[in-house]
């Protein structure tokens, strides 16, 4: 039994006719919006062709307003993966110890961290405590902000990762290392702690993703990524419109770049099981 038939029933044949009912009334209804757009845009003269030459022809597009703007959307998010990894990891062992005060304690932060949203942790550590104190320098206060709310939102789901990859290894992993005379945190860390790493891999990759996008809620408290460097060119070249289309397709390019990493990844990992 595949394990989609396992999942749900199979669509019968009035469930397939609505199925491509409802997929040509949303694909009416996606054409139609895209040509509201389009027509507003028209409308509006946003889609000139002089508003976009200058992305073709001005090399200082580019050199002064994208390229930095990718500079500092990538900085952020370079940062936080790093620092989210390392705190998934210590408090994704946390709610795994057998230690009760320690796992409660991290099922805390986690579960806090988890709810609160990425923007508002990110108008808190800016306005409530980078901007007023000197623990950075005043120009850096938008990107410790930044890195904070993206550490501890991003930080938190890959301690869930890690608590539910460890879980969903076999019991018979965890009895073997104790039949050995391991002890619960040698088993954890030896055996249990990197096969969990390398089945959650895709879906690590996946967070990637999310962080890189979520840097641009920096926005909101200044932080010059690549949204606000094209805010800046679109005022300085009155194609604001252009300039926020191409920002998001420059967004759509990395992501999709990075989700077809995981995908890569994903695949590579079941050949590897299968031949294991």
């Amino acid at each position: 039994m595949s394990t989609q038939a396992v999942l749900f029933d199979a669509p019968g044949p009035k469930a397939r006719l609505r199925h491509k009912l409802l997929t040509v009334v949303g694909a009416i209804l996606a054409i139609g919006l895209i040509y509201f757009i389009y027509l507003q845009f028209e409308k509006a003269g946003q889609l000139k062709l002089f508003m976009w030459e200058p992305f073709v022809t001005d090399p200082e597009v580019w050199t002064s307003y994208l390229i930095p703007g990718l500079r500092g959307t990538f900085t952020a998010a370079a940062i936080s993966i790093v620092l989210a990894v390392i705190f998934g990891l210590l408090f994704g062992m946390g709610r795994l110890s057998p230690f009760a005060p320690l796992r409660w304690f991290c099922s805390v932060i986690v579960e806090f961290f988890r709810a609160v949203p990425v923007l508002l942790m990110m108008v808190f550590a800016y306005f409530g405590y980078f901007a007023t104190s000197n623990i950075v320098p005043n120009q850096h206060a938008p990107l410790a902000a930044v890195v904070t709310a993206l550490t501890l939102y991003n930080g938190a789901v890959i301690a869930e990762l890690v608590r539910s990859g460890v879980h969903g290894l076999p019991k018979g992993q965890s009895e073997a290392g104790l039949a050995v005379g391991l002890t619960p945190g040698q088993v954890l860390r030896s055996i249990q702690l990197p096969q969990a790493l390398t089945a959650m891999l895709p879906a690590l990759v996946g967070q990637l993703v999310v962080v890189l996008k979520d840097s641009a809620l920096g926005y909101g408290i200044t932080y010059l990524e690549l949204l606000n460097w094209s805010k800046t060119l679109g005022s300085a070249y009155a194609n604001t419109v252009p300039a926020y289309i191409v920002a998001g397709i420059l967004f759509i390019i990395i992501n999709y770049s990075l989700t077809k990493f995981a995908v890569y990844l994903e695949g590579r990992m079941k050949k590897r099981r299968a031949k294991a």
